[in-house]
């Protein structure tokens, strides 16, 4: 069934115009957020003003804008798991114009050795969600094609990081011992959420993705511990270095 998924034979039925009108261009850059911690801390640091919002029946996303050394960027908090994500960064692209993507969040860690005191910046992602299939051809993996450039920056800036593959799941509940293994073994040294489909969707319009992970969790076999994932989720670490990328994209 899932190697159906991608069709680019036929036309798109629902269209982006139908809801927002023309595409419009305010912003070249966007940075993707997944907590509200820092979300808030931006709100309240910045002069931020709201450009676009996406329309939902369960509640609206505000995109914002701010400026950072003299040129304009807009930021949102995004929703959680690989299809909402995914979706919304086409959404953002539509309603600001924004197409060079600055995404990161928290992980679950599948090898402490490589990924402590480290960001994890991914070379490829296991798709094992589902929007990826209907914006790529299927295949186990999708190369995340910014990596290397994201590794410059990383040396550049003087920040530690790693590069492997990682694992993108849509079940962290079904994250089994035989799973983790299988994962382990091809090389996966994390588990998040959304970046297959992210830079699925990306790739398939042309977009930018420069993505980076900070591990919490670690999935280990009858010692699972969460003791980090709340520095992963909320330290501003992660702002801060995301301003330095958007500064040389």
């Amino acid at each position: 069934m899932i190697t159906d998924f991608y069709d680019i034979a036929s036309e798109p039925i629902v269209t982006l115009e139908a809801f927002y009108g023309p595409k419009i261009h305010l912003v070249d850059k966007c940075i993707v957020l997944f907590s509200k911690i820092i979300y808030e801390h931006m709100l309240q640091q910045y002069e931020c003003t709201q450009v676009a919002e996406i329309g939902a029946c369960n509640g609206s996303i505000p995109v914002w804008t701010f400026e950072h050394k003299g040129e304009t960027v807009a930021f949102y908090l995004s929703m959680i798991g690989s299809a909402l994500a995914g979706g919304t960064v086409a959404e953002v692209n539509h309603i600001t114009g924004a197409t060079r993507f600055v995404m990161f969040g928290s992980c679950g860690s599948l090898d402490a050795d490589k990924t402590t005191g480290k960001f994890i910046v991914p070379t490829q992602a296991y798709r094992g969600e589902g929007l990826s299939y209907y914006f790529a051809e299927a295949q186990d993996y999708i190369n995340i094609k910014n990596s290397d450039r994201l590794a410059e920056i990383f040396s550049e800036i003087k920040v530690p990081y790693v590069q492997g593959r990682i694992w993108t799941t849509d079940s962290m509940l079904r994250e089994t011992v035989n799973l983790v293994n299988k994962r382990k073994s091809e090389g996966c040294i994390a588990v998040e959420m959304e970046v297959a489909g992210v830079q699925a969707v990306c790739d398939f319009y042309g977009f930018e993705l420069y993505d980076f992970l900070a591990a919490g969790d670690v999935l280990v076999e009858g010692d699972y511990t969460i003791d980090e994932l709340s520095d992963a989720n909320h330290n501003l670490d992660k702002l801060l270095v995301a301003l330095q990328i958007i500064e040389r994209i």
